[in-house]
């Protein structure tokens, strides 16, 4: 029964090397308290990490440990896009934390244990690691949105977190047990198999709706995204742009595990899309329009994130390879503009509450003071809109074109709808930036000096090049995120 064990840790070494530093950091931290060398520790063991995964990229996807992880393709892909952001992440909070005086080693030791539990929901092969690496998640992040102790905005939102996400998982918990009654199994791909020969379909349609719900708290989707503006809006930004990020990565692969493990046949599949699609266009929907009347940056931004888990879901309603090809490469393009706009907002950032001020007045004239915030920040607000040559408009393209080729057009045309919608309150920002007049901004932000280290500008640089290069040349990716389903094919109808 052991072994393969050493094989299987040698497979997993990535994530159990980001586990093992944050204990790392844990331990140095008790006798060097908020030593300098803690965020370099921490920034490069998660760029070793990233590295091994982008060097299994092309591997073929295997079960682990007992079937309870993948390891190589999709598991390597979502946990380099996970990987990705938490670096970035890093390098944008430590100035950001300075400057608020929050720049704790256990905040670098929280980041590392909230990127192992996202890197094991990721690559889940069991409802087992599934529930575990959401929890072990979910519980770093409820503690990083009350980072600022001292902020009643800061301690209301991780209240709300903390609350609602507990409520969330006894669904999830639920959906499990149901689930596991329904298959007698907890391995994802035993699944199908094991419910045919029990018959027991409303244990486990009831099971997966229940599942559902959990998933749909954790991406933000309508109903379940009450939590994500005073979430958002309380927490630190740079935590902000962390969890918009690598958590929704997180939580739609492991979505996407269940539904093409767990759910495999095309009768199946066409059930729970309508659901799916349903939700997607009420997020999309709800998210944009609500968006649209906030005049705080974060609140705005919350409210566009759950539009984004809307599109993300549109993919997954497809049903089929391509639509969850071009969902894994909108996780890599929504990554990489959200982390941009948020590390823009931390370093523009000019309150004592975290950016819970943070107005569109306030960034009046900001484009010419700093223009690399303030060009970084138009190729944000371009790539999230969906203005072609950018990634964001890949995205799109992408998830849109899965549905209607699905026979969903609806959706599809709801989707392009909403991202007309979008652009209005993406472009506002930009005319804050560039088309008013600093005068018109507050006395304090036109005092403050905006310091950019060349490391934070370095990141934002990096994500907006990034954004136009996957955007001209996608095929790598969409080539290397659709060889993930090639075999799965005949699973889907295809």
């Amino acid at each position: 029964m052991y072994a393969s064990f050493l094989t299987d840790l040698a497979a997993a070494f990535p994530t159990v090397l980001v586990a093992v530093l944050g204990i790392v950091v844990v331990l140095y931290d008790s006798f060097r308290n908020d030593a300098p060398a803690i965020p370099w520790i921490t920034g490069g063991g998660i760029a070793v990490a990233l590295a091994l995964e982008l060097l299994h990229l092309g591997d073929p996807g295997e079960p682990i440990l007992w079937n309870q992880l993948y390891a190589g393709g999709f598991a390597s892909y979502v946990n380099s896009v996970i990987l990705l952001g938490a670096f970035a992440s890093v390098i944008l909070s430590v100035p950001y934390l300075k400057r608020i005086n929050r720049n704790y080693g256990e905040v670098h030791a929280l980041i590392l244990f909230a990127t192992c539990g996202m890197m094991v929901l990721a690559s889940s092969a069991s409802l087992v690691s599934v529930f575990v690496g959401l929890e072990t998640m979910s519980i770093c992040l409820y503690v990083l949105t009350g980072l600022v102790r001292e902020e009643p905005t800061a301690n209301e939102s991780a209240l709300k977190y903390f609350l609602l996400g507990a409520f969330s998982t006894g669904f999830f918990l639920y959906g499990i047990a149901l689930i596991y009654g329904a298959t007698g199994t907890m391995v994802l791909a035993e699944m199908p198999a094991e419910l045919e020969a029990t018959g027991r379909t409303g244990f486990m349609y009831a099971g997966l709706a229940l599942l559902l719900i959990g998933f749909f708290f954790k991406v933000s989707a309508v109903p379940f995204h009450m939590w994500t503006p005073d979430v958002y809006q309380g927490a630190p930004t740079t935590i902000t742009g962390f969890m918009s990020t690598t958590s929704k990565a997180a939580a739609f692969a492991a979505l996407i595990l269940v539904l093409s493990q767990a759910m495999k046949g095309a009768e199946l599949v066409a059930q729970w899309s309508v659901v799916i699609a349903a939700v997607a266009a009420v997020t999309m929907i709800l998210g944009n329009v609500l968006a649209i009347s906030q005049t705080n940056v974060k609140r705005m931004l919350a409210y566009s994130s759950v539009a984004h888990a809307g599109y993300v879901l549109t993919g997954l309603a497809a049903g089929t390879p391509e639509g969850y090809s071009g969902a894994l490469y909108y996780l890599l393009a929504y990554t990489l503009m959200n982390l941009g706009a948020f590390g823009v907002m931390a370093a523009l950032e000019w309150d004592d509450e975290q950016g819970a001020e943070q107005t569109l007045d306030s960034l009046a004239g900001v484009g010419y003071r700093k223009p690399i915030l303030g060009v970084t920040m138009g190729v944000f607000m371009f790539a999230l809109t969906g203005f072609p040559p950018l990634a964001g408009f890949i995205g799109k393209y992408m998830v849109f074109a899965a549905v209607v080729d699905s026979g969903d057009t609806w959706l599809a045309f709801v989707g392009v709808t909403a991202s007309i919608v979008s652009a209005f309150y993406y472009l506002r920002v930009l005319v804050a930036f560039w088309m008013r007049s600093e005068e018109d901004s507050p006395e304090r932000v036109r005092q403050s000096a905006f310091p950019v280290s060349n490391l934070t500008a370095l990141v934002l640089v990096g994500c907006a090049v990034a954004l136009l290069f996957f955007g001209v040349l996608p095929g790598g990716v969409l080539e290397t995120t659709q060889s993930f389903f090639v075999e799965a094919a005949v699973a889907f109808g295809g």
